[in-house]
């Protein structure tokens, strides 16, 4: 493990746990790259901007469905108005209204507002011409938010995307090439408010663009949700740090996975870096720990040989015209050996996430079959998400499936399906699906 970070800045540390040794002729070297920033300003609760500063773009479903039941669109304006409130001062941001075309509620003219209390006022005062009516493009909020991002030299770009329906006025490939375009660009958390929204538009949001997405079900909570997430934006002090993965020859990734808070496959979202290296996204970071899932392909060697089968280095672009800065930096190594023992133990990082990541695509899975009618494979796929919920002690989403299952044994993984499923219940469920548990404490 290795340190590079300022004393000034937020400090950066990278620590791999494997079992390194592998028997004759193993080849794939399974690793959990830990990253962990510490002693920035969210550590010590102070009010310092980030470097570089920061800009929010609040975008509302202002959607004709959003008057259905009206307490929708009413818990729409106050949780935005709390947002609002907890903006630092000094921060760059705007309010965009979403229908089938977006418009800029404050401050308007293509330009963002700095935060005080004099613009945070007057944007509460804006909110109150919110009113529903339209269609739902969700590209178009998420092109305007980009363009008005540009305005700014803010180094923490940041959207809150909040919709109720679904994307039904603008062609899917629209919306992914949207979102192609604007990755890298900022990050943004997707809320879903309601039942009449689709859970994998929402999550597909928060994945292409680094942040979070969940389920608001009643909308009197939606302020609570939106004070945490500006909350957890205002604690963001580094932008688009990446974390660089360098191979030696022969060397092949076969993928790359953040694991925890949650889960997400950034295996297709690598950047050339160099010879034999490449960049995957990370976003921005605040005072915080995240995990990572890397697997290699390493050439076969005879029993005895080692070798560095990877590096992993945490990049902070430059200034313009600057070279890139090196945070902290990590080895995953490779060692042959014929100790059977050595050879076959799997290290308790890299089974748990292996099991956690199982957890969300069996959720996933057997929520799709239910939809289908398929109960066997709903049953089988939803009692293995049970099982692994129970081994991992994944509480949070063990509750989640008890609303979906009846649990008959959870160690074994015998649960009968629920013959009636609240929305809510279920859409929670698949949303909160790739949200993980750390490895316990020993």
């Amino acid at each position: 493990m290795a340190n590079f970070a300022k004393p000034s800045a937020p400090r950066f540390s990278v620590e791999v746990y494997q079992n390194e040794f592998l028997p004759e002729g193993g080849r794939d070297v399974h690793a959990i790259v830990t990253v962990t920033s510490t002693g920035g300003a969210t550590a010590t609760r102070a009010a310092v901007p980030a470097q570089g500063g920061a800009a929010v773009v609040i975008m509302v479903d202002c959607s004709g469905s959003m008057e259905y039941p009206p307490d929708k669109m009413r818990g729409a304006r106050e949780a935005t108005a709390a947002a609002i409130d907890t903006l630092r001062d000094g921060t760059a941001f705007a309010v965009v209204a979403g229908t089938h075309v977006a418009k800029e509620v404050y401050p308007g003219q293509g330009r963002l507002a700095t935060a005080g209390p004099e613009t945070r006022a007057q944007a509460k005062e804006a909110l109150r011409g919110l009113s529903a009516g339209g269609g739902t493009a969700i590209g178009t909020w998420l092109r305007l938010a980009d363009g008005l991002f540009r305005q700014s030299p803010a180094a923490i770009r940041h959207g809150i995307l909040l919709t109720d329906g679904r994307n039904e006025h603008e062609d899917p490939a629209v919306l992914r090439a949207t979102l192609d375009a604007c990755a890298g660009r900022f990050t943004c958390d997707a809320r879903g408010v309601g039942t009449d929204w689709e859970v994998k538009e929402v999550t597909g949001i928060a994945s292409a663009l680094l942040g979070t997405a969940d389920i608001v079900a009643d909308p009197a909570h939606l302020a609570e949700d939106f004070t945490r997430m500006m909350g957890n934006a205002m604690g963001k002090e580094v932008a688009d740090v990446a974390l660089r993965l360098w191979t030696p020859v022969g060397v092949e990734i076969q993928y790359v996975k953040q694991v925890a808070p949650a889960v997400r496959d950034l295996t297709d979202r690598r950047t050339p870096a160099g010879p034999r290296a490449g960049d995957y996204p990370t976003g921005s970071w605040g005072d915080e720990s995240r995990e990572y899932h890397v697997c290699v392909r390493v050439p076969g060697a005879a029993v005895g040989q080692e070798m560095l089968a990877a590096r992993a280095t945490l990049m902070l672009p430059g200034e313009p015209g600057e070279p890139p800065s090196v945070l902290a930096q990590g080895l995953v190594r490779a060692v042959w050996t014929t100790d059977l023992a050595a050879s076959t133990a799997i290290n308790a990082q890299v089974a748990h996430y292996t099991g956690q990541a199982e957890l969300a695509q069996a959720i996933q899975q057997g929520l799709e079959a239910r939809k289908l009618g398929d109960v066997d494979g709903a049953t089988a796929k939803l009692g293995r998400a049970v099982q692994l919920a129970s081994a991992s002690g994944n509480a949070d989403t063990a509750k989640l499936l008890a609303k979906v299952v009846d649990v008959v044994d959870a160690a074994a993984g015998t649960v009968r399906l629920k013959a009636k499923v609240a929305d809510a219940d279920e859409m929670t469920l698949e949303t909160r699906s790739t949200q993980t548990v750390r490895v316990k404490k020993t």
